[in-house]
């Protein structure tokens, strides 16, 4: 196990390094830059020239890269070139908000989707129909039309949960679950839909084996046989469901933090992206790729556990 953790660690740093990189590149290529938006379209090309050299845009891609990522490795991500705040403390106000919005979709998609899925298994006729069409209906709804058909309904017109905003945990505990209430929901139904079929079908794989079968003949209870037997070996597929639907949460956070207006990092790389912020845009993007790495590593690290063969086979 610890190989495993040392290696993906290894592995990290080539990795944020080429996203890194390509970051930069592709940010070059997108119309306007920072000089542009402070001055605006119509502005004379001496200021022009002088915000940019002041904002260090003058120099070369791979001399600005360089620089970046020379400060990078002694943990200096570079300041925003409009607030001018350093962009390490930009991104820690806002990465709280983003990740307690992956973490608690992933969970609630996580509980829902097996609890659904075992249900579709055990039950199966109407019940494993209805699970396979709930799944569908969940993975073709599109995230901003649920968020504000959510707002439509229990914030206007039930008034349960606020529409938009968000409230810290330190200054108002309730406040703050109502604020991420409707916007954790709305993540998390797709996900509760993918795990729900990829368990109803884990486990009847399971429940269909010769040693199942064999157990069953025995005269062992099928309540039994299910929490012993077809759950621990549907786990491991479920777990590598689980591990991808939160990186997929990852986008729709984006989309999520701009319905419910909730300060996050979704929020700040779309605002970066319209700004030409480039050390916050590189920043959030660095951000997220440590979060698929840790999920990636928390995911392989649930395999050994699982299952202790597959880890020795690694």
């Amino acid at each position: 196990m610890r190989q495993l953790v040392l290696h993906r660690l290894l592995w990290s740093l080539p990795s944020l390094a080429i996203v890194s990189a390509l970051t930069f590149v592709l940010a070059s290529l997108a119309p306007g830059d920072a000089a542009r938006t402070v001055l605006g379209t119509n502005t004379d090309p001496a200021a022009y020239a002088q915000v940019r050299e002041q904002l260090g845009l003058d120099r070369s891609l791979p001399a600005q890269y360089g620089g970046w990522l020379a400060a990078a490795a002694r943990g200096d991500l570079g300041d925003s070139l409009f607030t001018h705040e350093p962009v390490v403390e930009i991104l820690r106000s806002r990465v709280g908000v983003t990740l307690t919005l992956i973490v608690g979709a992933t969970v609630i998609a996580a509980v829902l989707g097996v609890a659904i899925g075992v249900v579709g298994a055990v039950r199966g006729g109407v019940a494993g129909r209805v699970t396979d069409a709930l799944a569908m209906l969940g993975m073709a709804v599109p995230t901003f039309w649920l968020g504000l058909l959510l707002i439509l309904v229990f914030a206007s017109r039930l008034g349960w949960f606020p529409a938009t905003g968000f409230v810290p945990f330190a200054e108002d505990p309730l406040g703050w679950l109502r604020s991420y209430t409707l916007p954790v929901l709305t993540l998390a139904t797709a996900g509760v839909a993918t795990i729900a079929k990829q368990t109803r079908g884990a486990v009847l794989d399971a429940m269909g084996t010769e040693y199942v079968r064999a157990l069953r003949a025995n005269g062992l209870p099928d309540r039994a046989i299910l929490l012993k037997h077809c759950l621990k070996n549907a786990a491991v597929p479920v777990t590598t469901v689980v591990g991808l639907v939160m990186i997929g949460l990852l986008g729709g956070t984006i989309l999520v933090e701009q319905v419910f207006a909730l300060p996050g990092l979704g929020q700040l790389a779309v605002s970066a992206t319209l700004q030409h912020d480039l050390p916050v845009l590189v920043g959030v993007v660095t951000t997220y790729t440590l979060v698929v790495m840790a999920s990636n590593l928390v995911t392989d690290v649930g395999y050994g556990w699982l299952s202790p063969r597959m880890e020795a086979g690694r």
